[in-house]
């Protein structure tokens, strides 16, 4: 699966796109076997997924966010909140400039809280002009619909769904060691002050032993199709 879109200007003078979808991923500890660009993958996954189903405007991912939580292991990059609220609103203005003013956020990395806040100052200024997508229950219905044995709290990091999307569409960075890698920590009350190391040692909180690429296959169909109503309301007219 190509991981950047190859689409030439010309292809996006010929197809007028009116929404542009723009994943955002992260570069951070996945455990011992999941790349450091996991929550890449995923949200660029996700969105290749939904660029097949719909006429949009694929953009290449932003590939470092908001991970301080994951600082005590090794190869872990964060920017700061306030960078990544800069760059997407850069992207936002300039998109607007060419005549594409509404924007979907594809997030792949639970940890980054200021894409909500994002997408609320953007839509209290012009209404019906960004999303943020998947939500929660976009993610549970995925969950349902792919038959996960887990759910997304007890499945939070390296786990059961991410496992599964890499399988299916970047199996050769999934480590064999995967089956082995199952860590519960469902008890997290303090992690925006400790960290992910006070509850995992590996780095891994979830199931990933449950990961296969069939149940990678069925989440992103499924969060393709519910995508769907976010497209529609981002093509409202107002």
């Amino acid at each position: 699966m190509d991981l950047l879109p190859t689409t030439t200007s010309t292809d996006v003078a010929s197809r007028t796109p009116e929404v542009a979808v723009l994943p955002v991923g992260s570069f951070e500890q996945h455990g011992s076997f999941l790349p450091l660009t996991t929550d890449t993958i995923v949200a660029t996954a996700i969105s290749a997924a939904i660029a097949r189903r719909h006429n949009v405007l694929l953009l290449p991912p932003i590939t470092l966010s908001c991970s301080h939580e994951h600082a005590a292991w090794p190869g872990t990059v964060s920017i700061t909140h306030q960078t990544l609220t800069a760059i997407i609103e850069d992207t936002r203005a300039s998109l607007a400039a060419s005549g594409i003013t509404r924007l979907a956020i594809v997030n792949g990395h639970g940890g980054n809280y200021v894409l909500s806040n994002i997408v609320q100052t953007a839509n209290a200024v012009t209404p019906g002009s960004m999303t943020l997508f998947p939500t929660r229950e976009d993610w549970h219905k995925a969950r349902q619909d792919a038959r996960l044995d887990s759910d997304a709290h007890h499945d939070m990091h390296a786990g059961e769904l991410e496992v599964s999307i890499l399988l299916h569409v970047q199996p050769h960075a999934v480590s064999d060691d995967f089956t082995d890698g199952d860590h519960a920590a469902d008890n997290r009350p303090m992690l925006l002050v400790h960290g992910m190391s006070a509850y995992t040692k590996t780095g891994v909180i979830g199931r990933p032993s449950a990961g296969t690429a069939t149940k990678g296959h069925d989440l992103l169909m499924s969060l393709a199709q519910s995508f769907d109503d976010h497209l529609a309301i981002l093509l409202r007219k107002h």
